[in-house]
């Protein structure tokens, strides 16, 4: 039965120490994967902006703007691979308590490495769209400290996210990732000539977009926990090529409340890969070397003990009886065979005899005083 618990304490040993290496290596890498029904919003204020309002044909400025960015999963759509959400934005003026800008995206992309597929339907403002590069919501797992492509809605393409640094944002660590978009013509707009400062009744104004982006990530999880994303969009005179009228400048700060709560679900997002990648790995070693070494020498200990031999005397003949008759009849055997008897007598006390040995002996026995007495009667 020892043997059979060492036995099973090695294997169970084996199997712990296995599981400490596949668990961090494979296994995490495996299961660990970005939600696919995921549903978060965060809030970003803009002070001092400037937009220009449609309805009285005028810019408003300063003002105060406010973004709320909402991401829902569309878990249907998705696979156990394949995550595909859908963020919707809303620019408000609360200066003026008035709808600034409203947008829409659809987006698919792989659970592990964050990078946008083609597969779901994916669009901009309800416009198919295809979109590469990484998602920009949530960076790679393990994100590195090297430049990112991301795709940007406003281009229609990716643009790359430079590894400037590291910061700490309520005490956790994050790589910085910077963009810098410099003023970049994205199309044209029809517009009355004296909004872009030219004489003309109406006039093809080209229409210039800058962006400048900082993400604070926490490279563990790949979360933004932190961003600020200064836009401008602006017409320019066609006939100078110099900015006109400026159709939205706002530099967005995510609010404290926002990043408090991004932090968080990070928090809780890294407690999880903690305790899968380092905590249950080394209990599970730890473990699993204990029962190894236990299993082991309990198989061996039956094999020492049978190497080391019998430790208990084997049982001797029991002496025979002193016969004072016969003992008279020789000289000196008297003398030996009482030292004989006396040296039987004491061995027989610390190893009883066996009893068909000690029946032979009683037989003996008998046998010499019948001789002894037939001595006498001849004598």
């Amino acid at each position: 039965m020892r043997r059979v618990i060492g036995l099973c304490l090695v294997g169970l040993g084996t199997f712990l120490i296995v599981m400490a290496v596949v668990l961090p290596t494979f296994i995490v890498s495996q299961v660990v994967k970005f939600p696919l029904n995921e549903f978060e919003t965060a809030t970003l204020v803009a002070n001092n902006a400037t937009y220009f309002n449609a309805s009285t044909l005028s810019e408003r400025s300063p003002v105060t703007l406010q973004a709320t960015y909402t991401i829902k999963g569309d878990g249907p759509a998705g696979t156990s691979s394949t995550a595909v959400w859908n963020e919707f934005s809303y620019v408000y003026d609360i200066t003026n308590h008035s709808s600034v800008q409203v947008q829409s995206r659809r987006m698919a992309f792989d659970r592990k490495t964050a990078q946008l597929v083609q597969c779901c339907g994916e669009s901009v403002d309800g416009k198919p769209a295809v979109q590469t590069g990484v998602l920009g919501y949530v960076f790679p797992m393990g994100a590195k400290k090297q430049t990112y492509d991301l795709f940007d809605i406003t281009l229609g393409k990716p643009v790359p996210f430079v590894y400037t640094g590291t910061t700490t944002v309520e005490g956790v660590h994050a790589n910085v990732y910077t963009n810098n978009v410099p003023p970049t013509k994205i199309g044209t707009v029809s517009v009355p000539g004296s909004l872009v400062n030219s004489t003309a009744s109406s006039v093809t104004a080209p229409e210039y977009y800058s962006n400048h982006v900082t993400y604070d990530v926490d490279p563990q999880t790949g979360a933004l926990i932190d961003v600020n994303e200064h836009e401008a969009q602006v017409l320019y005179n066609p006939t100078t090529n110099q900015p006109a009228l400026t159709l939205i400048n706002a530099d967005l700060v995510m609010t404290p409340a926002s990043v408090h709560k991004v932090i968080g679900l990070d928090t809780s997002g890294r407690n999880e890969l903690t305790l899968l990648q380092l905590i249950l790995p080394i209990v599970l070693g730890v473990v699993g070397v204990i029962a190894l070494v236990v299993g082991f020498l309990m198989v061996r200990q039956p094999r020492e003990d049978v190497e080391a031999g019998p430790t208990t005397p084997a049982p001797e003949r029991a002496a025979v009886p002193e016969d004072p008759t016969r003992a008279n009849l020789v000289p000196g055997l008297g003398e030996e065979h009482k030292e004989a008897t006396a040296g039987s007598a004491s061995e027989a006390k610390t190893e009883p005899a066996p009893v068909a040995e000690h029946a032979q002996t009683t037989a003996e026995a008998e046998q010499a005083e019948a001789q002894a007495a037939d001595a006498e009667e001849a004598e």
